[in-house]
């Protein structure tokens, strides 16, 4: 469970450093990112981990990589500006 645990830290935390570097400008401050990849991936490995049990470590990091990414993807903005439309005015 340790094992499991430190392992969706590091999953989690990877995921948050590679779309915070990636898209920067679609996300807010890193630090709103790396804590919310990480708190995805052990909620997610909590999850999967009570649903399954303690035989699937791969199955666990792959539902604390789905959650994780999940998470993060709740924090993005749109790309471009919103345009409203004159029919609503």
């Amino acid at each position: 469970m340790i094992l499991e645990a430190l392992s969706a830290v590091l999953l989690g935390l990877a995921l948050a450093w590679a779309a915070a570097h990636r898209l920067p400008h679609r996300l807010p401050a890193p630090l709103l990112v790396l804590p919310t990849g990480i708190a995805g991936a052990l909620f997610g490995a909590f999850v999967t981990h009570s649903a399954l049990g303690a035989g699937g470590f791969v199955l666990v990091l792959l539902g604390s990589a789905a959650l994780s990414a999940a998470s993060l993807s709740l924090l993005l903005r749109p790309a471009g500006r919103l345009r409203r439309s004159s029919a609503a005015a």
